[in-house]
């Protein structure tokens, strides 16, 4: 349909440290997702705090590892989680999507991490997985599990900053990562296992309009976490295909950023002098690659 857009290439900006993979250890995760295989770590979840810290979350090990502006990647903190998607709100905290225990809010400051949102009314979620933050502090964030085109019941919520917890969609092929256009009318849905973003538009009155496909893909295992700039561009991370599409504000391919390390470009976030570096996590080697854009990235809802 379109002709191959140009190539921007990446290199590595930090990787897990060699002393703190753990190869050798075994998760239900692991077991699971990974069919056993030795699994070091498997980052996602990359944003930025105010300090101008890039972090990220390594699932299987519930770990959070901070990022100094330098490269320098250290772990700040372990739990018993599965910790995915992470936005930090203004106030510094950083609210995590956790497969095992829901929403959890994790204070740097403190360096304690507790309970936000365990489950949606009266059943638990069927495993979160990413979220981001609209100007007005409303939480929008998916609710994966193993969901998939055999079972299309993922769900994506909004929990709304006086605490009041809508379902918006409830019929999703495996939900994954969400982002805002900048007047935050159209929320953007990764859908993995249909290999397609979706358009949802939000509705003044507080539901959702016609939802539809806005890009469909082929190959690899479909789009996972995006990021959005300044222009309404999308940063697509096509996982299983080593690659992150840039497409525009209609939905047309403008850039492949592609991988240096391996296939999975799990995730991604804008940072760096002027939001103009895009920072993607390559979940397989542990590793987070980088790559210079032409248009700054929207700022996030904790620095706006």
């Amino acid at each position: 349909m379109f002709a191959a857009p140009p190539v921007i290439a990446t290199d590595v900006f930090a990787r897990v440290p060699e002393a703190k993979a753990y190869a050798s250890r075994r998760s239900p995760w692991v077991d699971v997702l990974r069919d056993g295989a030795p699994t070091a770590s498997f980052l996602e979840g990359p944003s930025f705090d105010r300090d101008g810290n890039l972090w990220v979350t390594d699932i299987p090990w519930g770990r959070l590892f901070k990022i100094a502006p330098d490269g320098t990647a250290s772990l700040a903190f372990e739990y018993d989680g599965e910790p995915n998607g992470l936005k930090f709100h203004k106030d510094g905290r950083a609210f995590i999507t956790d497969h095992k225990h829901g929403i959890m809010i994790f204070d740097p400051r403190r360096g304690a991490i507790e309970p936000g949102l365990e489950r949606g009314r009266f059943e638990r979620f069927k495993g979160v997985n990413d979220l981001v933050f609209a100007r007005n502090g409303d939480l929008y964030f998916t609710d994966q599990g193993m969901t998939g085109l055999h079972d299309p019941s993922g769900r994506l919520y909004r929990l709304r900053a006086n605490g009041q917890l809508d379902c918006l969609l409830d019929n999703v092929p495996s939900p994954n990562g969400l982002a805002l256009n900048k007047a935050e009318t159209i929320l953007y849905l990764c859908v993995t296992r249909a290999n397609a973003v979706w358009r949802v538009p939000l509705a003044k009155e507080g539901g959702v309009g016609r939802v539809g496909t806005f890009i469909q893909m082929s190959g690899g295992t479909g789009p996972d976490g995006m990021a959005m700039d300044e222009q309404d561009g999308l940063a697509v991370c096509h996982v299983g295909f080593g690659t992150v599409w840039l497409f525009g504000a209609l939905g047309e391919p403008l850039f492949r950023i592609k991988s240096c390390a391996g296939l999975a470009t799990t995730n991604c976030a804008y940072g760096g002098p002027g939001r103009s570096s895009l920072f993607i996590t390559e979940s397989s080697s542990g590793s987070v690659l980088r790559a210079e854009l032409p248009v700054a990235g929207r700022a996030m809802y904790s620095h706006d």
